[in-house]
């Protein structure tokens, strides 16, 4: 989330229900010049738009005297390893819900474009269907929904299933000159750049069940979502009613669609 997101905000995090500001960009004015004119001079202002710190997760496992002699290894570490892990993954598929149901009208569908309707991006009851031929097509469509909505063309992303991740991998694009990274994207970490966007493969992505599985594929630049998390407690205690040590963990947070324009979505499958 912190990689796709709007991160910038001022404020401390340190409980359930606190708000924090997030800087957004004033538009800046462009006029036409004639000489010998005299300039008109604007002061912009960074509005902030308020985030509620509103939603929590935690953890909370007791490990027993006996289990601990008998383990010849920290169980209480490696448990909290794994929290942190499955926090993750359970913080990501929610937000990426909640960004989903905050796409532009027309950044989806059959006619997505906010000027041309012209890009088919697929629809309930009618999704698209991506190959190893067409995938490019569609990343390509999908920089140009952001074109239409005069959306920055640095700092986009876009999240594509795991499925579509392996046709790239499998095509022509395998060639690391068609990404403008320096380095072939078969390897491990993040995929290079395409048409501008940063591509990250997630097993996280909302799914449909449409005559087939369908994927959400989200995309969009950083000024469209606005995250902000924090872990705020971390503890270990002893029990009350066993011989066992107990940790637990909270991680506070808060995410929002700010602009709308500049998220859309391709919803297809395999």
């Amino acid at each position: 989330m912190s990689e796709i997101s709007n991160t910038d905000y001022e404020g401390e995090i340190k409980k359930y229900g606190d708000t924090v500001l997030i800087r957004t960009v004033s538009p800046i004015t462009i006029r036409k010049y004639v000489v010998g004119q005299a300039l008109t001079r604007e002061r912009p202002t960074s509005v902030p738009t308020s985030l509620s710190i509103d939603q929590g997760y935690y953890w909370d496992v007791e490990l027993d005297d006996v289990m601990d002699v008998q383990s010849d290894i920290n169980l209480l570490d490696r448990w909290t390893e794994e929290a942190g892990q499955q926090m993750k993954i359970t913080i990501e598929t929610d937000c990426f819900v909640t960004m989903a149901a905050g796409v532009h009208a027309r950044n989806k569908g059959l006619t997505a474009g906010v000027k041309s309707l012209s890009y088919s991006l697929g629809a309930t009851g009618s999704p698209e269907t991506v190959d190893k031929a067409n995938v490019l097509d569609y990343i390509v469509d999908c920089g140009s929904v952001l074109d239409e909505q005069n959306v920055p063309e640095t700092g986009r992303w876009m999240l594509i299933p795991i499925w579509m991740a392996g046709l790239i991998k499998k095509s022509d694009l395998k060639d690391a000159s068609l990404t403008g990274d320096n380095t072939s994207i078969i390897r491990n970490g993040r995929l290079g750049q395409i048409d501008r966007f940063t591509l990250y493969s997630s097993n996280l992505l909302p799914t449909a069940s449409d005559g087939v599985t369908c994927y959400k594929s989200m995309f969009g630049h950083r000024s469209g979502p606005s995250f902000a998390s924090q872990i705020t407690e971390t503890e270990t205690l002893r029990s009350q009613d066993a011989f066992a040590d107990i940790v637990r963990g909270l991680n506070i947070l808060g995410f929002k669609v700010l602009k709308t324009e500049s998220v859309g979505i391709l919803y297809c499958h395999k």
